[in-house]
């Protein structure tokens, strides 16, 4: 054999050689993007489960007494409270005499909480307070009318307090109004001189010209029936 012909024998070996190198190179490069990529699921599923994880204990945490999370669905906190303040006997001192109050639908209190402020305990940019929204000015009237003389503002930022103020107001204005639950939330929400304008204890819904005081009484009777449904247990409707 020539020389010549040694090498040109040696040449095809030579580049099986390089072919294998370059393939196994191809193998271990597919080998670290396939290990690259499951580390990439992993990763991702972990930080799915992790985030599950979390909304699941801040879901917990939320959780009111009721076992409902406030904001969400139709919750309802304090029904103790709301039982309690719907039935108990109140009188109402006004420049006409002493007015007895009677008792109110607790599911028409958790209705005004639920428009007002979602069981959510807020301060409104037109200074109104706590779960029924108060405003400074009702809180005197209300003061004035229970014959109340130690209330200052920020107390209604407790809860009992609150919904008691706010039941008392609805309680007088239910009396006022002859029991008539539209005229009475539309005194709530827009004034006793409005309602008063609007027909007083004659009042229809379609005679409040606000559309957004329209809209209210219509959102809370809509709620109070919700609410005589899902929670007449908790709240003590027989």
């Amino acid at each position: 054999m020539t020389p010549a012909r040694g090498a040109a024998a040696r040449r095809p070996a030579a580049r099986s050689r390089s072919v294998s190198r370059a393939a196994a190179r191809r193998r271990r490069a597919r080998a670290r993007a396939e290990r690259s990529r499951r580390l990439r699921r992993w990763l991702f599923a972990g930080g799915l489960l992790v985030g599950v994880v979390v909304i699941a204990v801040a879901a917990w945490q939320s959780l009111n007494r009721d076992g409902q999370i406030p904001g969400f669905g139709l919750p309802l906190e304090h029904a103790d409270i709301i039982r309690a303040e719907a039935d108990d006997p109140d009188t109402a001192h006004t420049l006409s005499g002493d007015i007895e109050l009677p008792p109110i639908d607790p599911a028409l209190i958790a209705g005004v909480i639920f428009q007002e402020s979602k069981f959510l305990d807020q301060t409104s940019d037109a200074g109104a307070r706590g779960l029924m929204q108060i405003t400074p000015d009702t809180a005197d009237t209300i003061e004035s009318l229970s014959g109340g003389s130690t209330f200052t503002f920020d107390d209604l930022a407790d809860p009992e307090l609150n919904i008691r103020y706010g039941t008392f107001y609805l309680r007088y204005l239910m009396d006022k109004y002859g029991g008539d639950e539209a005229a009475a939330l539309a005194a709530y929400n827009a004034g006793e001189g409005n309602a008063d304008e609007w027909g007083g204890a004659d009042l229809e819904l379609s005679d409040i010209t606000f559309p957004e005081t329209r809209a209210y009484v219509d959102e809370v009777l809509e709620k109070q029936e919700q609410y005589r449904k899902e929670y007449a247990e908790e709240l003590g409707i027989r």
